[in-house]
């Protein structure tokens, strides 16, 4: 094997052993971004580019070479030619063995080259996807204890507006009340001043009625002694009568009554 077969050899072997490292499942995409975050990598990283593309470009060349030595190998003439040794036939299959398995290595580093790069990259989207998402998580959280605490605000609002209204109902049938209440109290001292009216009529018309009681009996007791009067009169002569009562010549009536009324007193 020439120098560039085993150099792509060992490069081939190094991403096998990388791709693999980079598929490891218990090395997450964040350790691999904080290790691409490495101080040598931002160093090296003017040059990574160029030195990507000339991989390609010496491993695309090597691939063709290794075509050509296929093609060279397995056409018609080198095996009619080989036929006629049987060292010559051998060496021809090794040489085309040898094209075989270069192409393959070559073909292969290629491959792998750019799933390496392919996977580095999607490492480092993950990771920062994750970062973001992680971002995103705590802002959502955030957005939803808003969100609640603008509900809780809400609710309390809300109360605290039905317990304003009550307290304007309250208010209202509190005024309402007072009227009524305010009501009832002239309604109250009308009816008050009616009664004390109503009662001074009545010890007036007490007052009244005693008069004329007083006024009937004294009328009775005037009744009584004018017929007592002239029952005596009719009955009994002047000098029967008490001396009050007689004059010398003339009999007066008017005596008579004065003295039944000093005899009531």
């Amino acid at each position: 094997m020439t120098l560039q077969w085993t150099a792509v050899a060992f490069f081939l072997y190094a991403e096998i052993v990388f791709n693999l490292i980079l598929c490891i499942p218990f090395i997450s995409a964040h350790r691999w971004h904080v290790v691409f975050k490495w101080r040598i990598w931002s160093w090296l990283s003017p040059y990574w580019n160029k030195f990507f593309f000339a991989m390609i470009m010496a491993l695309v060349v090597l691939f063709c070479d290794a075509i050509r030595d296929v093609q060279k190998y397995s056409g018609p003439e080198p095996v009619h030619d080989a036929q006629a040794s049987p060292n010559l036939y051998d060496h021809v299959h090794m040489k085309l063995f040898r094209a075989q398995r270069n192409l393959y290595i070559c073909g292969f580093s290629l491959f792998l080259w750019l799933v390496m790069r392919r996977i580095v990259t999607l490492l480092n989207q993950i990771a920062e996807t994750s970062v973001n998402t992680a971002g995103l998580q705590a802002q959502m959280d955030n957005a939803f204890k808003t969100a609640e605490r603008h509900q809780e605000d809400n609710q309390i609002l809300k109360t605290v507006r039905a317990l304003l209204e009550r307290e304007q109902s309250s208010l209202k049938t509190n005024n309402q009340l007072k009227l009524e209440i305010e009501k009832l109290q002239s309604q109250l001292k009308v009816a008050g001043e009616a009664v004390r009216r109503s009662d001074a009529e009545v010890e007036a018309m007490k007052k009244q009625a005693k008069g004329l009681a007083h006024e009937y009996d004294r009328l009775l007791r005037e009744h009584h002694l004018l017929q007592v009067r002239g029952t005596n009169y009719r009955t009994f002569s002047p000098h029967s009568l008490p001396s009050c009562f007689v004059d010398d010549t003339v009999f007066d009536p008017q005596n008579l009554q004065s003295a039944e009324d000093k005899k009531d007193q």
